[in-house]
């Protein structure tokens, strides 16, 4: 028996199954939304609190932390980090 993906690299398989950039995305968004709720904890500023700040809804700044959500727009990404006081940087490497 010969198994297809023994000793491939877990990124190659995920591409050749057309899952690696749903992936990459959903794990950025991840980190992203870990970095704002720790900004959110430093500066003591609540989910509604930020959601006033964006003038958004305190369910759409549910959705921008919860892990479960990788579709995110990046306008969203940088008015929560306005609201903070901070900027988003966005680069390719």
């Amino acid at each position: 028996m010969k198994a297809k993906h023994l000793g491939s690299e877990f990124d190659a398989f995920l591409e050749e199954d057309g899952l690696l950039a749903e992936c990459e995305a959903g794990a950025l968004k991840r980190v992203v939304a870990w970095q704002i709720e720790q900004e959110m904890k430093r500066r003591r500023i609540s989910r509604a609190k930020l959601a006033s700040r964006m003038n958004a809804s305190r369910a759409s700044i549910d959705r921008l932390l919860a892990s479960d959500q990788a579709s995110v727009t990046l306008q969203t990404l940088e008015r929560a980090a306005l609201a903070l006081g901070r900027k988003l940087k966005v680069e390719l490497a």
